[in-house]
């Protein structure tokens, strides 16, 4: 329903939609009538695509085979569903979204092992560089650089994967030291760690190779500006719910540390604090219900 909603963006972006499960093309044409679904929506009947993908969830059969054992059924209510048992459940690929180009080469996937998981549509926007629904940002001047801070979304409902990003710019003549620089100060980005809530690896873009003449040597740096980003997910588990209930925002701090160089001069480490807000939203779809 998220994609639907933001259907004509993504064309507008240069993405077109497709979804496939394994629901029989009736089952489809149902629920795309229903809800005014307008992309394409591919049967899988059997499982065959997902299990070729390697994306099948298997702990559906594990969990509904004969005699399952306890960590079998503990599994499926963890990666299934809490609901009644139900063979319908065979034949589920975890959920996920694979990214590919015109000439048919995957160049980005994005998956979950929880069903209650899904990355919003901005978060996958903004991993794949594409434009994403304008949100509220923050915006610092410093010495060495510019940035702006904003997460993905401005709302997410538990359950949902987004992300808070930080957009970087470097004044003229600056660099800052990216993965791999061994020896040097690599700029990070962290995220504060709170009950409930999951916190990825913060995600870098491509560097480029800086030669400092004097040492002789060649380092990965960022001259141009760049955006790094982590993922967050609010987790829709009946442990977690109590938690959140009752709030319309979750606030989320960290900070941001670099140490900038010029061609002759490399300045004190910075650390810059930072925080995004993001309004929270019922429950994802497929989320446990209380």
């Amino acid at each position: 329903m998220e994609l639907q909603s933001r259907v004509e963006e993504l064309e507008a972006n240069g993405i077109a939609l497709v979804g496939i499960s394994y629901d029989s093309q009736q089952t489809l044409a149902d629920f795309s009538e229903r809800n005014g679904i307008t992309f394409p929506l591919l049967s899988d009947a059997g499982s065959a695509k997902i299990r070729q993908y390697g994306i099948l969830n298997t702990v559906a059969d594990e969990g509904l085979g004969d005699n399952p054992s306890a960590a079998a059924v503990a599994a499926y209510q963890q990666f299934v569903t809490v609901t009644q048992e139900n063979d319908r459940f065979k034949g589920i690929a975890f959920p996920g979204t694979f990214n590919v180009d015109a000439q048919g080469r995957v160049t980005a996937r994005f998956f979950e092992d929880f069903y209650w998981e899904r990355n919003t549509v901005s978060n996958v926007m903004l991993r794949v560089g594409a434009g994403g629904t304008p949100v509220e940002v923050t915006q610092v001047s410093i010495a060495h650089l510019d940035l702006s801070a904003y997460p993905s979304d401005t709302a997410a409902s538990l359950g949902t994967r987004f992300a808070v990003a930080v957009d970087i710019t470097p004044k003229a003549g600056m660099h800052l030291y990216a993965p791999g620089a061994d020896g040097y100060r690599v700029v990070t980005l962290t995220v504060d760690p709170q009950p409930f809530v999951h916190i990825e690896q913060a995600q870098y873009p491509s560097s480029e190779i800086y030669y400092f003449a004097p040492l002789d040597e060649r380092v990965p740096v960022f001259q141009e500006p760049f955006t790094l980003s982590v993922d967050v997910t609010t987790e829709a588990t009946a442990d977690a719910r109590p938690t959140f209930a009752g709030k319309d925002e979750l606030s989320i701090t960290g900070t941001l540390e670099y140490q900038a160089c010029d061609d002759a001069i490399c300045y004190n480490p910075v650390s810059v604090p930072l925080s995004w807000t993001v309004a929270l939203e019922g429950f994802a779809p497929g989320a446990p219900r209380p």
